[in-house]
């Protein structure tokens, strides 16, 4: 008796549908990814990408935008996010040729692409969430914030401090008048001889972002001095008004608040030297407000602050202006707490901050009891926080926060966006793995259950 496969042929012939669009199931991504983007395109949304095209219908063909935007976000929600994986995918992955037409741009013409529309692709994210709000998925009720410290496209190594930048300028112009010199011996001094070597190219541009991180680390000390000298024309006012010394430390001179140790990235001038769980990295602050009820990120930035505590305040702003709209609420850990971000709250915006580590705050949650009684009118902001929480409105409202903005990183994490793929602060901002908004909105479709969009197909 034989083995009982199943036929295996591979040059078996088969009728297989004459739409690709058959081939992709009614609930996929692809198919959600395709008719927002349809939806936007019609209303006008997705405008401002074809102004870098003519409209005389001169010149060669160029690939629809809207098309080059579905494959791009279907990436970026996959976690797919470089140009040559991009290509690769529309030549073997159903999805992608469904939202290309069959049609196989090089991964030199996406990454242009790209480039060419990165102001545009970052107005995509209030687009996106006007879209979500018509949904329902994002009413702006409770949400929580934090910041996640993001890998930048740059190596720590190559941070150098003043001192090594001055001395490694010294020696790349040395470098260069010898070589000149040598060349002269060669070639003779009016002519001009071949091409400079590779080499040298490389050193010059590398010379170009040596003298641009020398200029920003000047311009800290200068204005670390500033601040430093207005405390201290500050305390000398305040003394004068009063008649009196005010206790305490003195504060330093502008001179010796200066940080001989600074140090400045020769890759990416703009990225910092950031801690993390796993270690130090070099890189940025992302910065993420989701909807409590569905992980929609309603509002995201990306700062060069190492600490959270200064990003309540422009975080909210962001969120007027990205998702049209104040939250009625707002969790954030420890990071974010100050008595200045606790004078934030108003009769929009609740603010829920925990003012300790959240070890320390699940303790207090396990050892104290609600408290009961008035609440005391010489209370401290800090204190009157830590007895909001204490209360069973305050521990309930906080616990949203680490189910509702913990997993939207983790999301990431899980697809793979854990670095930035450019360099500068303004491109990590329009279009960084962690800043490109619309995939944050989007890629959580096949997570929370988007209900499907009532589309007509364009």
């Amino acid at each position: 008796m034989g083995y009982n496969f199943r036929p295996y042929a591979q040059d078996q012939m088969y009728l297989v549908p004459p739409s690709i669009t058959e081939w992709v199931p009614e609930g996929s991504l692809a198919r959600f990814v395709s008719e927002a983007m349809d939806e936007m395109d019609r209303k006008g949304k997705l405008d401002s990408f074809y102004k870098k095209y003519r409209a005389d219908g001169w010149g060669s063909a160029a690939y629809h935008p809207l098309m080059m935007i579905k494959i791009l976000l279907h990436g970026y929600c996959l976690g797919i996010t470089s140009s040559r994986k991009i290509a690769q995918a529309l030549q073997n992955d159903v999805s992608f040729r469904f939202l290309a037409a069959n049609q196989q741009p090089d991964f030199r013409t996406i990454s242009d692409f790209r480039k060419d529309h990165l102001k545009a692709l970052r107005g995509l994210f209030t687009q996106v969430l006007e879209l979500c709000r018509e949904a329902g998925l994002a009413k702006m009720g409770r949400v929580a914030l934090d910041g996640r410290r993001v890998q930048g496209n740059a190596a720590l190594e190559q941070n150098r401090s003043l001192k090594g930048i001055k001395a490694e300028v010294k020696r790349l112009f040395k470098e260069a008048e010898h070589i000149d010199a040598q060349e002269d011996k060669r070639y003779g001094k009016e002519n001009r001889g071949d091409e400079l070597p590779e080499e040298l190219r490389t050193r010059q541009g590398r010379l170009a972002r040596l003298k641009e991180a020398r200029l920003m680390l000047e311009e800290q000390e200068r204005q670390a001095r500033q601040e430093q000298a207005a405390k201290i024309d500050e305390r000398q006012k305040e003394e004068a008004a009063s008649g009196k010394k005010k206790r305490g430390r003195k504060p330093k001179a502008p001179e010796e608040v200066v940080n001989p140790g600074a140090k400045a990235n020769i890759t990416d001038p703009d990225s910092r030297i950031l801690k993390t769980r796993r270690g130090w990295v070099q890189g940025y602050n992302g910065q993420a407000m989701a909807d409590c009820k569905t992980q929609v990120i309603v509002a995201q930035d990306i700062t060069q602050e190492e600490n959270d505590k200064q990003q309540l305040r422009p975080m909210l702003a962001r969120c007027r202006e990205q998702a049209g709209s104040k939250p009625t609420a707002v969790i954030a850990d420890a990071g974010y707490w100050s008595e200045a971000n606790a004078e934030l709250q108003d009769e929009h915006t609740e603010l829920f901050i925990a003012t300790a580590k959240d070890y320390k705050q699940r303790q207090q949650f396990k050892e104290k009891e609600p408290p009961q009684g008035r609440i005391p009118k010489d209370a401290t902001p800090r204190e009157l926080m830590e007895r909001k929480l204490l209360t069973q409105r305050g521990r309930a409202t906080y616990g949203q926060r680490g189910s509702t903005i913990e997993p939207v990183f983790g999301q990431m994490v899980m697809r793979g966006l854990t670095r930035f793929g450019l360099k500068g602060k303004e491109k990590v901002k329009r279009n960084g793995r962690f800043g490109a908004p619309p995939i944050t909105c989007l890629s959580y479709g096949d997570r929370v259950g988007f209900p499907r969009l009532n589309m007509d197909s364009k």
